[in-house]
């Protein structure tokens, strides 16, 4: 995989997001490379514990959108919103398979939306799906799924607060 080539495009990307959008909503962008893939994650900082960082804090919440030389070879771009050990999330009492499970009954209703999507897995990933990876046009790929997070990110937010204590 073309990494420098990959992180580029990621950025031009980022760059294009609707920045009056990411303020208002306080999303954050990163772009980097993890696990041998380039990466796109949009987060709050309020999905992750206080004294981290949010990219990389033990309990946190994020969308991610993803490729690595398999998924190229397999013409795919993917991405979920995955949760991880929200338990030590600080002011919250949260059972992993309640929140997965609180998540996705609002997010059924916004399925039909999200190409290839699925959210049959552990309470990890709240979703996860894939898109084709059109070498010519995968930007706007990118876009629409990051535009389509943007539609849908309060669902973590109300799905936070049925767990505040």
């Amino acid at each position: 995989m073309d990494t420098a080539f990959y992180l580029e495009k990621f950025q031009k990307v980022a760059d294009q997001l609707d920045q009056k959008v990411l303020r208002e909503k306080e999303i954050e962008v990163a772009v980097g490379v993890v696990l041998n893939s380039v990466f796109l994650k949009l987060y709050k900082k309020s999905w992750a514990s206080k004294v981290q960082d949010p990219l990389t804090a033990e309990s946190r919440i994020f969308f991610s959108i993803w490729s690595s030389e398999a998924a190229i070879e397999l013409e795919k771009i993917s991405y979920n919103i995955h949760a991880f050990k929200l338990r030590h999330l600080k002011g919250y009492a949260i059972q992993s398979r309640q929140f997965a499970d609180a998540f996705r009954n609002g997010f059924k209703v916004f399925e039909q939306q999200w190409p290839n999507v699925s959210v049959k897995y552990g309470p990890l990933t709240l979703m996860e799906g894939w898109v084709k990876l059109e070498h010519g046009d995968f930007q706007n790929e990118i876009i629409s799924l990051a535009n389509n997070f943007l539609a849908i990110e309060y669902l973590v937010d109300d799905t936070l607060l049925k767990f505040k204590k």
